[in-house]
């Protein structure tokens, strides 16, 4: 576990340098400068980078440089920071604190905060534009597999379904999950692939993996909401009850997550199982089952 942890360190570093220098202050201020700053605010403020260390660990082990899919890996995550900030609004879960401190809203106030998570859609997809270690066509198809994710048939879908709570059944439910949290982490994968060359049956075991990675990461989202405490959280606990949402935890019961999280572990880990070098993708599947946070 001591590799994991070294390798995961190494990655999450990797991103978080690649984000500092994007948004750290310039050296001329410019007059639209506040939105800058409430972009970073939110980009910088942490957290695990489970998507972007998705990607670059997704790109080695299929044989590639995880140097090559940093900017990729990095663009998805300033989508999955802009769709935080958004879901954080009044319009949406009216949320006051994210990892540990408060929401970009309370902040900046509500209309720079939309404007920030404008923002950063399209300068994610600038940074796959401009990503300097790939062929024509790899960041056509990045930018394909990030739109496909992050649309009106992916990521913004699912919150569709979120705000107007049609999930009341387990079906619905996992539906959700797999448009709102696992089209991100399925693009995390695919986007590995992409910046590795890795051929098309791979790539698809790389989706693969990630699907199953999705739903045991929002199954256990679910029981921290319960079990967890908000300081180590680092957000509201309890608040999916608060709004009414129907939740894995409230259909099935906690032990019963608790098996669903091993039995998806136990699929994602077989989906990359032939991989020559997919250790790193084996214990992160371990790691994201037993998080506290």
């Amino acid at each position: 576990m001591a590799d994991f942890q070294a390798q995961y360190g190494r990655y999450r570093d990797m991103a978080e340098a690649f984000l500092l220098r994007r948004f750290a202050a310039p050296a001329e201020e410019r007059p639209w400068q506040g939105l800058w700053e409430a972009m970073g605010y939110s980009v910088l403020a942490g957290g695990k980078r489970v998507r972007p260390v998705l990607t670059l660990a997704v790109c080695e082990a299929l044989g590639g440089r995880a140097e090559s899919a940093l900017p990729l890996g990095c663009a998805l995550e300033l989508v999955h920071t802009y769709s935080l900030i958004h879901d954080d609004l009044p319009c949406m879960d009216d949320d006051d604190l994210r990892r540990g401190r408060p929401t970009c809203h309370r902040v900046y106030g509500e209309a720079m905060a939309v404007l920030a998570g404008d923002a950063l859609q399209p300068e994610a997809f600038r940074l796959i534009a401009e990503a300097p270690d790939l062929r024509a066509e790899q960041r056509v198809g990045a930018v394909a597999a990030l739109a496909s994710a992050c649309g009106p048939d992916g990521m913004v879908a699912g919150q569709v379904l979120d705000i107007e709570q049609l999930s009341g059944s387990e079906e619905a439910l996992r539906r959700l999950c797999r448009l709102k949290t696992g089209a991100l982490l399925r693009a995390a994968a695919e986007l590995g692939a992409i910046a590795a060359g890795a051929p098309e049956a791979a790539r698809r075991q790389a989706a693969a993996y990630a699907e199953h990675l999705g739903l045991a990461f929002q199954v256990r989202d679910d029981m921290l909401d319960v079990i967890a405490d908000q300081t180590e959280l680092g957000k509201p606990v309890g608040s999916d009850k608060a709004e009414g949402k129907r939740t894995f935890v409230d259909l099935l019961g906690l032990e019963e997550c608790g098996r669903l999280v091993e039995e998806e572990t136990r699929l994602a880990k077989e989906a990359v199982s032939g991989f020559q070098s997919g250790e790193f993708l084996l214990d992160l599947a371990e790691y994201l089952a037993g998080r506290r946070k």
